[in-house]
């Protein structure tokens, strides 16, 4: 071999050198780049995935608490016409206790019947479900009829008493005769 081929080879192997590291180097910086756009792409997948579940599970939700308030303004609405029920009731009982004054005590039996005229505009109060209504009336009364205001919320609150008493009792025997019919 000849000098020249021997430089020309030396030379040869220089530049594969010298290129290979950089052509290298351009590899890896190729593969960097194409792993971080793949990692983005999938990371903006997830995110895309991830967004969509809580948006699916934040429906689901808002459906599940719609329904619940639903029940609850049911079973609210119940208890309400319930106890208006009861309220008439009770007015009517302050009727027929004013009744039994309008004999002896004529001045007594209208003060009684006031009363009742007021306990059965909150049952009706009650009904229509205006709370607000409800509270500024009983102030109204008790502002103008203080003596008959207290007298029907001792016998509001004897009423009470006993409603109370009677319901444990009356929904435990519906259970008994309930499973007293099964058997």
């Amino acid at each position: 071999m000849s000098d020249l081929d021997l430089s020309k080879s030396a030379n040869s192997t220089q530049n594969q050198h010298t290129r290979s590291p950089q052509r290298l180097k351009e590899q890896v910086a190729d593969a960097g780049a194409e792993i971080k756009q793949r990692a983005g792409d999938a990371l903006r997948a997830s995110s895309d995935v991830a967004q969509d579940k809580l948006n699916e599970a934040a429906e689901s939700a808002k459906d599940v608490a719609s329904e619940a308030a639903d029940h609850l303004n049911e079973k609210a609405r119940e208890k309400q016409q319930s106890g208006a029920d009861f309220i008439e009731r009770f007015a009517g009982n302050i009727r027929d206790a004013a009744h039994a004054f309008e004999s002896d005590t004529p001045f007594a039996a209208r003060g009684i019947n006031s009363a009742a005229e007021y306990v059965e505009d909150a049952a009706e109060k009650i009904r229509n479900g205006s709370f607000r209504d409800l509270v500024d009336s009983a102030s109204d009364f008790a502002k103008r009829q203080p003596a008959a205001f207290l007298g029907i919320s001792v016998l509001a609150g004897f009423a009470a008493v006993r409603f109370l008493k009677a319901s444990p009792e009356q929904a435990s025997s519906q259970r008994r005769d309930a499973k007293g019919g099964e058997m």
